[in-house]
């Protein structure tokens, strides 16, 4: 099946302006944008066939460009990314079997999520979707709880059935638990990784659907194939011993290039 990695990147974000272009420093004392780190991310994953950076924004289009990354220049009116990855398909000519949803705010993602995400859709055939799930540990679960109690909007948790098809998404950390669990320990949190896996037709037709109020409220894009009736695979990755975040939130900047020296990732 031929893959497709889009990369979907706005300058206009709510809560962080010019995010894609905020400077990163790795290992190295190196200083590279978001978007590029997210670019190094996605040339890491194995067997995928191409890969674009998509935007409305002519100032990302030549920060991308200046670091040899191809663009698609996307309408303004998409909603979100998927809906951004779905008109960049299009401007392609389609044709590709898989097309992941890369967001560009989570230069920390190691290549095997990516390609354990896309092994799981093509073990599932009646799957139209897939995203990763991460188990938290202590000192995640603290650090999503943290953001919540400073009122800030972090990452993203998630919950799913047996078979591993979700049941929610949410900024808020679910499921509830009153247990207090030490920094290196398990914990019942996944971490919802931002990545997404569509077949090429739910992708076509995702833009048509209307935005729900689950969505609108929690202002999560996935959870409009949930209020459309359709499932949402969970696909579990392990970290082996990589730390990971996203960058959602202007103290998040410190944060990662704390990880990066740790992990020493240039």
């Amino acid at each position: 099946m031929s893959v497709l990695i889009v990369i979907p990147a706005r300058y206009a974000s709510t809560r962080y302006p010019g995010k894609p272009l905020v400077a990163l420093t790795g290992a190295t004392g190196v200083a590279r944008s978001l978007i590029e780190r997210s670019w190094n991310a996605a040339e890491k994953v194995a067997g995928v066939d191409r890969i674009v950076i998509a935007t409305d924004d002519d100032r990302i289009r030549a920060a991308a460009e200046g670091f040899g990354a191809e663009v698609v220049m996307t309408s303004s009116d998409c909603r979100n990314g998927t809906e951004r990855c779905a008109e960049a398909h299009r401007a392609l000519g389609g044709g590709f079997e898989i097309v992941v949803n890369l967001q560009g705010d989570a230069p920390l993602t190691p290549p095997w999520f990516v390609e354990d995400l896309i092994k799981g859709l093509r073990a599932a055939p009646d799957a139209e979707i897939a995203t990763p799930v991460l188990r938290c540990d202590g000192a995640a679960l603290s650090s999503l709880l943290s953001d919540r109690k400073a009122g800030r909007v972090g990452g993203t948790t998630a919950v799913f059935a047996a078979d591993r098809r979700a049941l929610y998404f949410s900024k808020e950390v679910i499921p509830f638990t009153a247990e207090s669990y030490a920094p290196e320990s398990e914990t019942p949190v996944f971490h919802h990784v931002g990545v997404y896996a569509f077949r090429a037709d739910a992708l076509a037709s995702y833009p048509a659907w209307p935005t729900g109020p689950l969505e609108r409220l929690e202002g999560l894009e996935q959870l409009r194939f949930l209020e459309q009736g359709h499932s949402v695979l969970c696909v579990h990755v392990d970290a082996r011993g990589r730390q990971f975040w996203e960058l959602n939130n202007p103290e998040d900047v410190a944060k990662i290039e704390a990880m990066m020296k740790d992990m020493g990732l240039p």
